[in-house]
């Protein structure tokens, strides 16, 4: 399910008797949404969550006995569904993490499986009491997919990664903030709001330099100190020729707040 309303675009993933298991028409339907939210100048942040109190159990682990195991007990790896799941990834948990938007994944319960995935490519996390996240993959005999062990050893780290990775405990709570998987906790009644609170404000921000804020980021892991800096530049200069940043700097002398354009003018990168 969607919606878009002032500014934020809200994408459920919607198989609550399934506590949210990611079917294919489900991958391919969250693939079009944040495809169509990322391009809309209508939508200035994206927040994912799921329905009936889960956010997302990851595969569909009855589908997969149904048909025999995730391969449907073929002997050999079918290249073609290897590519098919490349692309189902990289449209979803690759365009999570590389959107130009700020993405904000609201958890109200469980997250296992490739659903972490989902969950810690966004940019922003908040959660309950009730959240949890388990990886899941060591209990069905699956070595991991949509780019969990990727998130998991940035976010977390390599030791603690392995551990929950191998082992696969469940994180509840405040060890969910501790480990930084979610950035605030809040009460269960409360979630929905402070989720719209966040969405909000970053919708109204200023878009352009939100789009370079998100770019410089993305940038930083992967270069050292000097390519950052240099990286950094053009964006920032861009930014500054926009009337956002002229309307702030005189709010900011007058000691007001600003108030920043509709619409998303960041540049797709």
């Amino acid at each position: 399910m969607t919606d878009v309303t002032s500014g934020v675009g809200t994408i459920t993933l919607n198989r609550p008797d399934s506590r949210n298991a990611l079917s294919v028409e489900m991958i391919r339907g969250l693939a079009t949404a944040l495809n169509e939210m990322d391009a809309s100048c209508e939508v200035g942040a994206i927040v994912i969550t799921g329905a009936g109190g889960a956010f997302c159990s990851g595969g569909d682990i009855k589908a997969f006995h149904e048909q025999g195991g995730e391969g449907a007990g073929a002997a050999e790896i079918d290249h073609a569904a290897v590519e098919a799941q490349r692309r189902d990834q990289e449209e979803t948990v690759g365009r999570i993490h590389r959107c130009r938007k700020p993405v904000l994944a609201s958890i109200p319960g469980a997250v296992a499986g490739a659903g972490i995935g989902l969950a810690l490519a966004a940019d922003l996390r908040i959660g309950s009491p009730r959240t949890l996240f388990a990886t899941g993959f060591e209990a069905v005999g699956l070595a991991g997919d949509f780019g969990v062990a990727w998130l998991l050893d940035r976010l977390v780290g390599p030791a603690k990664a392995r551990e929950l990775i191998f082992l696969n405990p469940r994180v509840r709570g405040e060890e969910c903030v501790a480990l930084g998987l979610v950035n605030w906790m809040v009460p269960e009644d409360e979630l929905e709001q402070r989720t719209r609170e966040i969405a909000e404000r970053l919708a109204s921000g200023p878009s352009h330099a939100i789009a370079g804020m998100k770019q410089n980021l993305l940038w930083a892991p992967h270069e050292d100190l000097t390519s950052s800096m240099s990286a950094e530049v053009p964006r920032h200069k861009a930014s500054g020729l926009t009337e956002d940043h002229v309307a702030a700097v005189k709010a900011f002398v007058a000691k007001e707040k600003p108030t920043f354009s509709t619409g998303w003018h960041g540049e797709a990168r």
